[in-house]
């Protein structure tokens, strides 16, 4: 073979299996990107949270689930496609913890976001807004001792929680003012020690502007002093890694805020004050007059029927709806009875907004939850217990049933669980019941309301 023969035929060998190389390597697949943290938790179908159970935040309500964050992470669940698993926790202490060891996906607290916390921990974009304010006993007022700026604090009682941002609010406060002081609890939480003021234990404490708003409605006698900070976002602790989750909440959260979902959101848990009512006399003489007189024969035919006073369920429906039969929550409760939806199918009412068959269905309900408590309840003391359960959940009775026994109490007496209840709402108790934390106060006051309005139709009827 000739020279230029052969450096053809060398030419024509490295051009094959280079262009051999070539077509294996354009088809070698591409290196796969590991997934992000958001296609992670799409993966696995469900976002883990940790979640704080406080009025604000997290809690079981009558006949669900509810809180300002359970509903707001509720609704980004449900936006990215995944089903919501909670751990819960019952202290901000806690809560960071768990936040720090890398527990979940999110944490959901109640958390301002502060320039120490940022150090520690990466937070998603805020969602509210709130103020650090003193809060104290109003009668303060008429013993002088009232404090209007921070030199007033000095000898007063104030009392806040560990783990809280107050602590460093108040340490500040310290700085400029060496001879005052103030405690730290690991064992109440702010809303107990709102509770601590009400009844005079302590002076006073601090307390974020949300949850404050939602304890006056219960405290009257609580009123701000002064605000302690410029206002502070709240916000979600996200887990460590890319920011795919970052991005998603923002987005959604943008989206959400437009809708008008979000105004109304808050609206439902910090505008409305109709959790519970406190009635006015005058009022409730003149609806006596005249709304009752329209719906006293269904209140009677409902009562014959289900073996129920007929003056109790005309009281009980005042205490809801003020007799109201479109009256409607924020909690999707509807009618003369305030029943949910999921109540209402169940007692096979079709429309909520229709007097005689909200009545009826909240007599079937009402019934069907007496039935459920054992013989050892008796008399009347059956229908307080049926009430309780009617106001905060059949669950939360059995809980409060529990702990009357821990305490050596007993859990068929009336005038021992309205002891025991409002115990609910204190940290060393519910967390260790079944159903965690609860406003047991309100069933007892809810109750109370309900015998003076049963005592008044009946000497007017």
């Amino acid at each position: 073979m000739k020279r230029y023969q052969i450096i053809l035929f060398s030419a024509i060998v490295f051009f094959v299996l280079g262009w051999q190389a070539n077509v294996m390597y354009m088809n070698k697949p591409a290196p796969k990107k590991p997934a992000t943290l958001l296609e992670k938790i799409k993966a696995k179908k469900q976002l883990d949270v940790i979640i704080l159970n406080s009025p604000t935040v997290y809690y079981m309500g009558a006949t669900q689930e509810m809180g300002f964050e359970y509903d707001l992470i509720s609704a980004y669940a449900n936006h990215i496609g995944v089903d919501l698993n909670l751990t819960i926790v019952h202290t901000i202490e806690e809560a960071l913890n768990m936040s720090e060891k890398g527990i979940g996906d999110i944490t959901s607290a109640g958390f301002t976001i502060t320039s120490e916390r940022k150090k520690k921990f990466r937070f998603g974009p805020q969602y509210y807004m709130v103020q650090e304010q003193l809060i104290c006993n109003k009668t303060m007022k008429k013993a002088g001792t009232f404090p209007s700026d921070p030199q007033d604090l000095l000898g007063l009682k104030i009392m806040v929680g560990t783990g809280t941002s107050f602590v460093q609010t108040l340490e500040a406060v310290k700085k400029d003012l060496p001879e005052f002081t103030f405690e730290v609890s690991n064992e109440f939480s702010t809303e107990q020690l709102l509770e601590k003021v009400w009844k005079k234990e302590i002076d006073c404490t601090l307390s974020d502007s949300n949850i404050f708003t939602i304890n006056q409605r219960y405290y009257p006698e609580l009123v701000r002093a002064f605000v302690m900070t410029e206002q502070k976002s709240l916000g979600w602790i996200l887990r460590e890694g890319d920011a795919s989750v970052e991005r998603s909440l923002y987005e959604w959260l943008n989206a959400y805020e437009r809708s008008g979902k979000m105004a109304e959101l808050r609206d439902s848990y910090y505008t409305f004050l109709n959790i519970f009512d406190y009635y006015n006399t005058k009022v409730f003489y003149k609806r006596l007059k005249n709304r009752l007189p329209k719906y006293e024969k269904y209140f009677k035919e409902a009562g014959e029927k289900y073996n129920i006073p007929w003056t109790l369920l005309a009281a009980i429906s005042y205490q809801e709806s003020h007799w109201n039969p479109r009256a409607k929550s924020y909690t999707g409760v509807r009618g003369m009875m305030m029943l949910t939806l999921a109540t209402a199918k169940q007692m096979g009412v079709k429309n909520r907004m229709n007097a005689k068959e909200s009545i009826f269905g909240g007599a079937k309900y009402l019934n069907s939850i007496e039935k459920r408590f054992p013989p050892e309840i008796k008399g009347l003391n059956r229908w307080f217990f049926t009430l309780a359960a009617y106001n905060v959940g059949m669950g939360h009775v059995h809980d409060a049933q529990v702990l009357a026994r821990k305490l050596n109490k007993n859990p068929y007496s009336w005038s021992e669980m309205k002891k025991v209840l409002p115990l609910l709402s204190q940290k060393k108790y519910y967390k260790h019941l079944k159903y965690g934390y609860a406003r047991g106060s309100e069933p007892v006051r809810y109750i109370k309301s309900i015998q003076d309005y049963v005592d008044i139709i009946y000497k007017k009827r």
